[in-house]
Order: C-alpha cells, then structure tokens, then sequence
C-alpha cells in the first residue's frame, strides 16, 4: 500500500490502530494522519518501546492490510 492508499484509507486504518494500541487518542492519530515514521514515534513514546520493535510491528500491521488489498477482487 502505497503513501495515497494509506491515506485514503485511513479512517478505516484508524480503527484497527485503535485496538492494536489503544493508548493512541484520535486527536494523534488525526496529526501523524498517514505518516508511518511519526506514527511510529508516537508509538515509542505511549508504549515505552525500542524504535525498531515498533518498526518490525509496523510492518507486520501494513503487510496484513495490504494482503487484505490484494485479496480482494478488483471491480
């Protein structure tokens, strides 16, 4: 998924965020709004974690929705 894609899907993103790390509020996630090295800052600092732990988690969090993209027929 593409920087666009992200962004366009964000709303929908947003909520899965929420249950993956729930300490994040809306109002933050409305400012790193698609940008994945803010957000994984963020995530550093709520949750206390070292920079590529979040980053690996990141990657896993984006390829299982970008599987879910491709899996999905195109109309």
């Amino acid at each position: 998924m593409n920087s666009d894609q992200i962004q366009g899907k964000w709303k929908q993103l947003r909520g899965k965020m929420k249950q993956a790390w729930g300490k994040l509020t809306d109002d933050e996630l409305d400012q790193v709004e698609g940008k994945w090295d803010e957000l994984s800052g963020l995530i550093q600092s709520r949750y206390g974690r070292k920079r590529d732990e979040v980053e690996d988690e990141l990657k896993r969090f984006r390829a299982q929705y970008d599987d879910d993209d491709q899996a999905r027929p195109m109309v």
